[in-house]
């Protein structure tokens, strides 16, 4: 699907790629149905908990050095304010910079939602600008100003030629979309459409669409050797860099869901190639995603000289761990970046994966393909059950009670604990490179190892506290709540 930068708006994921928060059923008929694209989402009668996709795209942005987000709404909508400025600020330190970043809330009241406010939005949008001068200026919708139809483009609009810095309008509204990962395509839209200028010349770095950077030493280590500088996306990164996006050699990210939408706007409109592989978790994945950044930027030969070497260090390693693992039985619960990525991973070491939960799951993305996690398994003869809930914890006890399994893996930690409390040994897999390249696999069969070996934490918490769960909701299947969607 062509990609409008002229627009301020994208279309969500539902409607844009297909994606769904409700599935039951295997993986091969999910991969299937995506193939032949008779995939239908189903409903729920009965939700539990989601998040505001707001949070996921404002927090994005908000991770830019030196910017202002200006979130147009109620007071209540700006408290995702106050994690995003602890974070990025935190982020910040660990790397040794400075990000003064600002994150301000319109504070709408009553009158304001029956009669617009819109040139107190442009008062706003001035004294932000003069008070902070920041070095660019995100201005966001809410739930409230969607509801209304406030009429932010226009507002910013005319306030362009008053204001020497970026400056786009965010349509964030958290009703428009399910599927909270629709943010990050929105912060996408947004650098894509107000900050990334033409190329000048071509750069020899590489985009690197990631959450938090954490391993950013060892990569701009790894990168040297073929020549190479990342360029980390958001966290972190100045408006400077990101203006000069479109010169790279290619993108590439740690997790498809994140960056599926800029991979495929820099390829389709200034001609940056996308590096389209499942992701660089496991030795299979580092390697097939190692190898496609060295075609992309004509470092083959390179590239497979460093992994010639690494396979040296860590493969016999890896082997020897994996006879401790062989036979454990897994359940997963992680956004579908994750989920199908780390089921190849633990199939790789081993360890059966009896059901993978994915909090949503994109039917295809943007170029048209089925997601390259879930097109693997399938090439590969890899099936198991499998299900889409939107963080449906009730759903992840039902099915760690009806299936005991060794292990239970999670990116959230609010998913993490309630496994933990049913007496379910838990990896929370909070680090986006805990299972990354060789080094970290081998770290991630160990930390496993320790989970199940050290089970007393979890036996001594599950004898002592009484979870919500009747007998009743137990012997139900999963299924219990879903519904067909409506047309």
């Amino acid at each position: 699907m062509a990609i409008n930068t002229n627009s301020s708006n994208v279309a969500v994921r539902e409607n844009r790629i297909g994606s769904i928060t409700g599935y039951v059923g295997s993986l091969k008929d999910l991969a299937q149905q995506s193939e032949c694209g008779t995939l239908k989402g189903c409903a729920r009668c009965f939700s539990q908990s989601s998040t505001c996709l707001s949070q996921c795209g404002l927090g994005q942005l908000a991770g830019i050095r030196d910017v202002a987000i200006i979130h147009h709404g109620p007071a209540g909508c700006s408290v995702a304010g106050a994690g995003a400025y602890y974070l990025d600020k935190t982020m910040a330190k660990k790397r040794g910079v400075t990000n003064n970043t600002v994150y301000v809330g319109t504070d709408m009241n009553e009158k304001d939602t029956i009669f617009g406010s819109a040139e107190s939005l442009r008062r706003i949008i001035l004294e932000v600008n003069r008070r902070y001068s920041p070095k660019a200026i995100f201005v966001s919708s809410s739930c409230a100003t969607g509801i209304i139809g406030e009429d932010i483009d226009s507002i910013v609009d005319d306030v362009r030629d008053e204001i020497d810095v970026p400056i786009a309008a965010v349509h964030c509204e958290g009703f428009k979309s399910r599927i909270w990962a629709t943010g990050f395509d929105i912060s996408d839209h947004a650098v894509l459409s107000s900050i990334v200028q033409p190329p000048k010349q071509k750069r020899n770095t590489v985009n690197f669409k990631n959450f938090y950077e954490s391993a950013r030493p060892e990569i701009i280590e790894m990168f040297r050797e073929f020549d190479l500088e990342p360029t980390f996306l958001y966290c972190n990164s100045t408006v400077e860099e990101l203006s000069h996006l479109s010169e790279a050699l290619a993108t590439t990210c740690i997790c498809g869901t994140l960056g599926n939408y800029l991979g495929n706007g820099l390829e389709e409109k200034y001609g940056v190639p996308y590096v389209r592989t499942i992701n660089p978790l496991g030795i299979t994945g580092f390697e097939t995603w190692l190898r496609a950044i060295g075609e992309a930027t004509g470092r083959s030969e390179k590239v497979e000289k460093y992994i010639a070497e690494q396979r040296a260090i860590y493969i016999p390693q890896i082997e020897e761990i994996k006879k401790e693992l062989k036979g454990l039985r897994a359940v997963l619960g992680m956004g579908p970046g994750y989920t199908f990525e780390v089921s190849r991973v633990l199939n790789e070491l081993g360890i059966e994966v009896v059901w993978a939960l994915a909090w949503h799951y994109d039917k295809k993305y943007e170029n048209g393909d089925v997601p390259p996690s879930m097109k693997y398994l399938l090439d590969n003869g890899v099936d198991f059950e499998a299900s889409v809930a939107d963080q449906q914890n009730y759903e992840v006890m039902n099915i760690l009670k009806k299936y005991q399994p060794d292990l239970y893996l999670s990116r959230h930690p609010g998913s993490t604990v309630w496994a933990i409390k049913n007496g379910t040994p838990a990896v929370y897999v909070a680090d986006e490179y805990m299972i990354f390249g060789y080094k970290h696999t081998l770290e991630f069969a160990h930390s496993v190892l320790n989970s199940i070996h050290n089970r007393s934490f979890e036996a001594n918490l599950a004898k002592r506290v009484k979870l919500p769960y009747t007998d009743w909701w137990y012997e139900q299947n999963v299924d219990k709540f879903l519904v067909e969607a409506k047309k």
